[in-house]
């Protein structure tokens, strides 16, 4: 009997399948994404969930007792918005960056927006470097 797979796991999926569904503006902006995403953390990019690009991966384990892994930093690009995955409670942590970044809109764990070129590219690197060193590598 097999094993299912967490939702939330890496695959052998290129990330160029996940990105070329995106056209336009945002695709030419992903490949920049990846540039500085790797850049940061020094992995290569991994398809997780079949859509999002994770770099690096880290346990978590919240208060409740759920756990699980995911990568270290993450982003996917939709046809209407780029999504980031980060820390949960960045808003809290960081609202200095979150205000400086420009327009998006904020979730728990998740920073939404529509083009790269309305953010401030200085709290987009800083809170990335933060949610980098937030998180911890799995051995």
């Amino acid at each position: 009997m097999t094993t299912k797979q967490p939702a939330m796991s890496p695959s052998a999926m290129p990330p160029e399948q996940v990105l070329d569904r995106v056209t336009g503006p945002r695709r030419a902006e992903a490949d920049q994404l990846i540039e500085i995403h790797r850049e940061i953390s020094g992995f290569e990019p991994v398809v997780w969930a079949g859509r999002i690009i994770g770099f690096g991966e880290y346990e978590y384990r919240y208060a409740s007792g759920h756990s699980g892994r995911a990568p270290r930093l993450a982003f996917a690009t939709g046809q209407a918005k780029h999504t980031f995955y980060l820390v949960s409670g960045f808003a809290e942590m960081w609202p200095d960056l979150v205000e400086q970044f420009g327009k998006c809109r904020v979730s728990q764990a998740c920073l939404y927006f529509t083009r790269l070129t309305s953010v401030d590219p200085e709290a987009l690197r800083e809170l990335l470097l933060r949610t980098f060193a937030h998180t911890v590598d799995v051995d």
